[in-house]
């Protein structure tokens, strides 16, 4: 990767806002951007005590796990597209090979490692500060342009046509 790839720290602090800011679920487990570059993303979430699945051991809930790596690979997808456009999780498939250890805070690096016309693939690991010793791992794939669609173009007819059966099923409903 060219050093031209990498972020500086004031494009991290933007991403933080445009891509984690605009997500409650992120912003409700503490979700933060650690670094960033060209199709790679490095997040974390604190412990927290709201965030335990099980009381009795103090582990994080896997589902907190889940979400972090899901945001962290729509992160890198987004990192490695020419433009910023809207993307839909297709595909997530998690390997949990442990439980969070209590108290310890969770990191994510997510790789968007291939790029074609419709689908982004990406790769991530969720552990605590090692990633050589992951928590869990995950494959994902994302819908690019998920929100392309275009509406299809209606005629005044059309819309008269619409109009009438509209007023028909309500007079019939009543």
């Amino acid at each position: 990767m060219a050093a031209d790839d990498d972020f500086k720290p004031e494009h991290i602090e933007l991403m933080k806002s445009v891509l984690i800011e605009h997500v409650p679920h992120a912003k409700a487990i503490g979700l933060t951007v650690v670094d960033a570059k060209r199709g790679q993303a490095w997040l974390s979430v604190p412990y927290a005590e709201n965030l335990i699945g099980n009381p009795e051991t103090g582990v994080i809930h896997g589902g907190v796990i889940t979400s972090l790596l899901d945001n962290a690979c729509g992160i890198a997808v987004q990192l490695a597209l020419p433009e910023r456009m809207s993307i839909a999780t297709l595909d997530l498939r998690l390997d949990y090979m442990k439980p969070a250890t209590p108290k310890l805070d969770l990191m994510a690096h997510t790789h968007c490692y291939k790029v074609t016309k419709n689908i982004a693939f990406v790769r991530g690991t969720a552990y605590h500060t090692d990633e050589e010793d992951p928590i869990a791992t995950c494959v994902g794939t994302f819908m690019l342009a998920a929100n392309r669609a275009v509406p299809m173009p209606i005629s005044p007819e059309t819309v008269d046509e619409a109009m009438k059966l509209l007023a028909k099923n309500k007079d019939g409903a009543a």
